[in-house]
């Protein structure tokens, strides 16, 4: 009873699609890696600066006018919107996206959401490059706010066979409205017919950021004519969690819940936690009573790194959910709220089973 059960057969976000679009269209993609690289090609110069004061002091003004020329251009155009000339960045971009380093792509992923709302123009005109596009659109989703909100809601009816708009579903969790809780609720009602399971998963996993009493109710209704049994087994799990979750937050245990982000992301993954059963028991001293079996470990979470937004209100942590059948990996965006963390929506990278050890052969 783990939100690691979830799992879907589509495209996950570091996944890339070869691009088909025209040149105009991509020519918009290249002032976000511009802004990415600005920033770290300025810290390095300062770097070598420090490293040899000496050098650099020796050298003429007017060499040095020249120098800083094309990063200022880079700046301003950064700045306006202007694309730069040429098709480096989306190139470096896409190949960034497919390295065989799952590393590269995360720390690209923290560092656009370390740069925080400003990029989001930068991100609009990315979702244009189908090779950019999943990219620009899991950002979007990782920043919210109302701006970002706003450019995913087009991707609900994009062309192109991207299926984008589990983007959208996925970031509506940090919403508590009714009507959009009736949203997400109607995507699940209406899985069997669509054709993209991620589409469904991530509705699912918008709703399992949420602590309301009456959803694991309205959960059940929504999957009870569903005739794929993997969605109806995923908003099962979610119904547990939910309510695991609903009744910690009610108990006396459940009042720092949100003050950390490791406690709001422990509180997040209650339902497993709890449900682990202690450590193996000892074996009683009597010969005539056997050992009690031994019991699985208890799950745990580990959170690997937090990147926070400029404005220190939004976190990015990259978690990892273990148990004594496997583990789990995932990216948890965070609000803070009047001084509070709260999980406002979950992106599973991956999950694998633990090998089960070999049985033993009688001689």
């Amino acid at each position: 009873m783990n939100p690691s059960n979830l799992s879907g057969d589509g495209r996950g976000p570091g996944e890339v699609v070869e691009a088909s679009c025209c040149p105009r269209a991509r020519e918009r993609s290249f002032c976000l890696i511009a802004a990415l690289c600005l920033a770290a090609f300025q810290a390095a110069g300062l770097l070598c600066a420090q490293q040899n004061p000496s050098s650099a002091a020796s050298q003429p003004k007017a060499a040095v006018s020249k120098a800083a020329a094309p990063a200022a251009n880079a700046a301003a155009s950064a700045a306006d919107g202007t694309p730069l000339p040429g098709d480096w960045a989306p190139e470096l971009l896409d190949g960034i996206l497919s390295s065989s380093n799952a590393g590269a792509r995360q720390a690209l992923y923290d560092a656009a959401f370390a740069a925080g709302p400003s990029l989001i123009p930068q991100l609009k005109a990315a979702l244009q490059d189908d090779r950019t596009a999943e990219f620009a659109a899991q950002c979007l989703a990782f920043l919210g706010g109302e701006k970002a909100m706003k450019v995913l809601a087009k991707l609900v009816k994009d062309p192109r066979d991207l299926d984008l708009r589990r983007f959208y579903l996925g970031a509506l969790g940090e919403y508590r409205d009714p009507e959009i809780t009736q949203a997400l609720l109607d995507a699940v009602r209406k899985s069997d017919a669509e054709p993209d399971r991620t589409v469904t998963e991530a509705a699912i996993w918008a709703l399992s950021v949420r602590s309301d009493a009456n959803l694991p109710e309205q959960l059940e209704q929504a999957a009870s004519n569903l005739e794929d049994f993997v969605i109806r087994d995923d908003v099962d799990n979610v119904r547990q969690v939910v309510a695991a979750r609903a009744r910690y937050l009610a108990s006396p245990e459940g009042r720092n819940a949100g003050g950390s982000v490791a406690e709001a992301i422990r509180t997040y993954f209650i339902a497993a936690l709890q449900n682990s059963a202690p450590r193996a028991h000892r074996a009683t001293s009597e010969a005539s009573k056997p050992a009690e079996p031994r019991q699985p470990l208890p799950a745990k979470t580990g959170v690997e790194r937090v990147t926070l937004t400029p404005d220190s209100t939004r976190a990015l942590a990259h978690v990892t959910l273990s148990d004594s059948e496997g583990s789990a990996d995932y990216d948890m965006v965070l609000q803070k709220e009047l001084g509070d963390w709260r999980v406002v929506s979950v992106w599973m990278n991956s999950e694998s089973e633990k090998p089960k050890p070999a049985a033993k052969t009688k001689k």
